[in-house]
Order: structure tokens, then C-alpha cells, then sequence
């Protein structure tokens, strides 16, 4: 197993969140609103004019205007046509440094030359998809195995939303069991059952619109970095079908937006075991990017199930797959076991699951992340940066909490996501609900002044760096971050605007 990690430092948990706790009960800090209305003015309505028209025109044919949920920016979207290295183009010539990263998947950098010649070669000869298998489904399953010591047998998918939801019946058929408990806040993808608590723990069914209330039924969550209430989870569920399994992201939920000690990683490990649920690790996001091992090698876990994403495809389309132990992955497959016995298979399919290009791009991909030691660069990169942050906001003296877990970067401004619901304290709902609100077009606005600065994010609040950049690179960054941090005031929201 690789040793090189992401991380030189462990963040503290405990004092992080902390600072996030405080970060909401304090008045509100952000671009200021006549520095927002000059970004709005003087970049995008004057150097971004076609992206305008393009989306304008795409809004009549696209809900939105966009396909994907990361696209939208304030004040539009900004349409990009070029991706190179740590570098995005958008189609009126601006240049900017991608900190958005694909949402995570690019840990060599974007369009990766050795990668992409990997996949014109198989274009030339192959084509993208043949309905049949492929040498390279083979080669991606055998080197992800010898990466990741959990993984004995790998299932390659469409994406991870799906390998999500593969994981579930897996875990059910191999457990007997019913019930399935989640991290509250944390993101399994957008299928049905796992639509609950996304965002902010406690929020339940409210991000879940045009889900029926019944899906829920044997879906639970648990307040992260409590391993009480995941105990008390998993206690009540003996009673009512038992857990099938646990799923966490274990950097934390939201790709470690309230960020997890090592402690209570394990713990988690310990309860499953305890109680008879599969641990199931959702590594689409950390996954070859904390290390090739995966953040279950950081923490020293075995989980029973890892959902794999993102980097498995290179930053091609079809990136998706759950791997897990040989005794647990059998229900994807046929036949009997050694005893004779009829195996039950979980229905899992997709038509375009296991591409060749997807499987070419992923293969190769992860055999240059081992040579070049990308994990490790990028992570380094992570805690430039963040150091750097964290200067300019004291140097500011703004509320402002920036910290990292390797080359996953947050820098929260507003703390949106620290919010909770307490169900037994309905009265405050409706107030949390509207100040996350307010406080996420706060995140919006500045998410504009930094584009406008050249710096491409993930919703104004996260970042992600790459093997592809230089230490020159993140401290210009860092300069044109100091920039927008250097026009943020208390907002007075009882100016009319």
C-alpha cells in the first residue's frame, strides 16, 4: 500500500468546529456591496458578454440554463471552453485559476496529456463503448485493488450516485438486515433513499422535493462526530430490521465541510462490527485523492463496502464503482457459494457502465497519480494555500475559517452549513431555514468577486488543488484572494437594497 498521503497535518477537528459554531452566531461579513455591484458591472457584464448571451439562450431550451448544479454562478454562468493544467478558459478569452477542479476528479491537473493520449489511442482503435468487455475493465479493477486494501473485487458503474445506491441493496442482501444509517449533512448522491439529511444534519426530507415521504422509511441519519447517536441509531434499529449499513464519508460530510477527528472515524468501524452493519466509505471525493489507498488508509479502516468515483475515470464521463470484500461484492455476481448454496444477486446494470474510455482514462490516470506522486503534491498545495488564507483573513480581521484535509481546501465565510435542526425545537425550522438561505447568497456573492479575480471555486466556499499547480501559482492566488477579502464589510441588512 502507498504511504504518501495528503495529509502532513491533521486538522482539529474539535477546534474547527468550534470556530464554525461561533462563525454563525456572528453578524454576517461579505464582499461589500459596492465592491460586488463593480465586479458585476466592470467583469461580467464587459468581459463576459457571450457567456451572457450563450446562457440567456440556453435558459429556453435547459431548466436553468445549465446542466449541472456546479455551473451556476452569480450573477450567470460562465461558459468555459478550455481546460489545461491548473488553468479553466471561458469563451470570451479570460483565463482562470480552476480551484473547482471538475468537483474534484482532476488531481493531475485538468486534460491531463498523458491521460489524454491514452484515450484519442483507444478512440483510434476501439471507440468509446463496445456493449462488451474490455481489457482495460480488467486492468482499472486489478490496479484499484492492489491501491485499496478493502477493495478484493471492484464493480465499475455509471457514477457515484449509482455505485451509492448499488451499495444499499448489496448491503441488504448481504446482511439480512433492513435499515440504513447516514451522516447527517453528508451527500450520497441524488437517488431516492439516500435524499435525506443532505446539506445540514437534521434537514430530513427538506432538500428532497418530489420525494414521497414513504421512501424514507428504513433511512436514518446520525449527528456527525457523535458516535452516541449513531449508537443510539443503531440500538433503536435492532428492533425494527436491523442496520444493513453505515455509510460516512470519512473526512467528514460534504467532502469535510464540519470536518471529523480520527477518533471518531474508528469509532464508527467499531460500532458496525459492534452491531452487525456493513461500514460502508463513500470515497468519491476523497478517494485517490487523499491517497491512493484512500482516506480508509489514512485512517487505518476496513471498511466492509467503498463507493469510488470522480478520479476512477480520470475526469472522463462514467466514473463510478463500489469495491469491497469478496464475501460482501459476491451479490454482484452469479452462481453459488463454496457451500453450494444459491447466491442472491442485487439487480445493478448500466448500459454504458465500464466504457472502455472510462476505464482507459481511470487506469491510466491512477498509474500517473502513483508516478508523479500527485496525492501528496496536491495536498501540499492545500496547506499553501490554506496558510496563506488564513493570513489574509487575520490580516483583515474578519470571521472567516479556512482550513484543509490534504488538497480539499474550505474557506467558509458565512458557516451555512454548520446550521442544524433539532426536531424536538420545530419553532426554530422555519428561522434556520431562512438564515441559511440569506447566508448562502452571501457564499454566492462572494463566490462572484473571486471569479472576477480570476479564481474559479466550488460554490464560494470550497476549493480544491491539484498536482498540476506551483507554489507561484498558489501565492498568486492567495494575492487575488487578499484582494477580495481586502473589500468585505459587515453586511447591514436593513438597507433596502
Amino acid at each position: 500500500m502507498d504511504t504518501r498521503f495528503a495529509i502532513s497535518e491533521y486538522p482539529d477537528a474539535v477546534a474547527i468546529n468550534a470556530e464554525l459554531d461561533a462563525l454563525i452566531k456572528k453578524p454576517i461579513y461579505s464582499i461589500s456591496r459596492e465592491a460586488l455591484a463593480n465586479y458585476e458591472n466592470e467583469y461580467f457584464e464587459k468581459k463576459c458578454a457571450t457567456s451572457k448571451k450563450m446562457i440567456k439562450e440556453a435558459s429556453d431550451v435547459i431548466p436553468g440554463g445549465v446542466q449541472h448544479n456546479l455551473a451556476f454562478n452569480h450573477p450567470f454562468p460562465i461558459v468555459m471552453t478550455k481546460a489545461e493544467g491548473a488553468y479553466l478558459y471561458d469563451i470570451d478569452g479570460n483565463k482562470y485559476y480552476d480551484f473547482l477542479q471538475a468537483g474534484g476528479p482532476t488531481i493531475l491537473g485538468s486534460n491531463d496529456p498523458v491521460v489524454r493520449e491514452a484515450v484519442i489511442d483507444l478512440l483510434n482503435t476501439c471507440g468509446p463503448s463496445t456493449g462488451l468487455f474490455h481489457e482495460y475493465e480488467y486492468k482499472l479493477a486489478k490496479k484499484i485493488s492492489e491501491c485499496v486494501p478493502s477493495v478484493e473485487m471492484f464493480r465499475m458503474l455509471g457514477s457515484g450516485t449509482e455505485a451509492c445506491m448499488c451499495a444499499v441493496r448489496v448491503a441488504r442482501l448481504a446482511t439480512g438486515k433492513k435499515n440504513i444509517l447516514k451522516m447527517g449533512g453528508a451527500y450520497h448522491g441524488w437517488s431516492d433513499q439516500l435524499a435525506w439529511g443532505m446539506r445540514v444534519p437534521g434537514t430530513k426530507n427538506l432538500q428532497s422535493k418530489g420525494v414521497p415521504m414513504f421512501v424514507f422509511k428504513h433511512t436514518q441519519e446520525f449527528f456527525p462526530g457523535d458516535l452516541e447517536d449513531l449508537e443510539r441509531k443503531l440500538k433503536a434499529n435492532e428492533r425494527n430490521g436491523g442496520t444493513a449499513g453505515v455509510f460516512i464519508e470519512p473526512i467528514g460530510p460534504e467532502s469535510a465541510t464540519r470536518p471529523l477527528t480520527k477518533e471518531f472515524v474508528k469509532g464508527v468501524e467499531t460500532l458496525c462490527r459492534k452491531y452487525g452493519a456493513l461500514l460502508i466509505c463513500d470515497e468519491v471525493v476523497s478517494g485517490f485523492r487523499i491517497g491512493t489507498a484512500g482516506a480508509q488508509g489514512y485512517y487505518g479502516i476496513d471498511p466492509d463496502l467503498t463507493i469510488f468515483g470522480k478520479v476512477i475515470a480520470g475526469g472522463y464521463p462514467g466514473a463510478g464503482g463500489v469495491g469491497g470484500h469478496k464475501d460482501v461484492m459476491k451479490h454482484l455476481g452469479a452462481g453459488l457459494d463454496a457451500s453450494g448454496k444459491k447466491i442472491k444477486k442485487a439487480m445493478c446494470g448500466g448500459t454504458m457502465a465500464a466504457t472502455p474510455i472510462s476505464c482507459v482514462a481511470g487506469y491510466t490516470a491512477i498509474c500517473e497519480i502513483e508516478k508523479r506522486n500527485a496525492c501528496q503534491v496536491a495536498g501540499q498545495m492545500g496547506d499553501r494555500l490554506t496558510k496563506g488564507l488564513q493570513k489574509s483573513i487575520e490580516k483583515y480581521n474578519l470571521p472567516f475559517v479556512a482550513f484543509n484535509v490534504g488538497s480539499v481546501c474550505h474557506l467558509d465565510t458565512v458557516g451555512t452549513m454548520q446550521f442544524s435542526i433539532d426536531w424536538g425545537k420545530l419553532w426554530q425550522v422555519p428561522g434556520i431555514l431562512k438564515e441559511t438561505g440569506v447566508r448562502q447568497k452571501e457564499m454566492q456573492n462572494m463566490g462572484a468577486a473571486y471569479m472576477a479575480e480570476g479564481l474559479v471555486t466550488l460554490a464560494g466556499s470550497r476549493l480544491y488543488t491539484s498536482a498540476a499547480y506551483t507554489e507561484e501559482m498558489i501565492d498568486d492566488a492567495i494575492a487575488r484572494f487578499d484582494k477580495v477579502f481586502a473589500q468585505c464589510e459587515k453586511i447591514d441588512f436593513s438597507k433596502k437594497k
